[in-house]
């Protein structure tokens, strides 16, 4: 799936100049603890949150995520519209709050990061 796609589907305001029809999403992760996100997401990902400072810019960059989608209206600083399109991050943002972005997305195929189940889970 694409970043456009995704624009669409969750009526997103765009707040970086980057071609959306060129970035491929593969997986999602909806987090507001960055240490969740840290832990748990995979490299190209899209990050779903309602946190909006830096630091979430700090961590995509890290852990090579493909851009952000704050939930619920936020909507990013000018620093961090900056610092975003200086480092080729898309930030999107939705007025769908976390759990309805994530079901609207997984619905459309989106995969999350989900982590391999053990054998007890089986």
């Amino acid at each position: 799936m694409v970043l456009a796609e995704i624009q669409k589907l969750l009526k997103a305001t765009v707040y970086t100049q980057i071609d959306l029809a060129k970035v491929e999403i593969k997986t999602a992760c909806g987090a507001d603890l960055l240490s969740d996100v840290l832990a748990f997401t995979k490299e190209k990902t899209l990050l779903l949150t309602g946190l909006i400072h830096p630091q979430v810019l700090r961590t995509v960059e890290m852990l090579d995520l493909v851009g952000v989608v704050f939930v619920r209206g936020k909507e990013p600083s000018k620093e961090m519209r900056e610092l975003a399109q200086e480092k080729g991050i898309p930030l999107l943002s939705t007025n769908y709050p976390m759990y309805e972005a994530c079901g609207i997305l997984f619905k459309a195929g989106l995969a999350g990061n989900s982590l391999s189940l053990t054998n007890k889970d089986k």
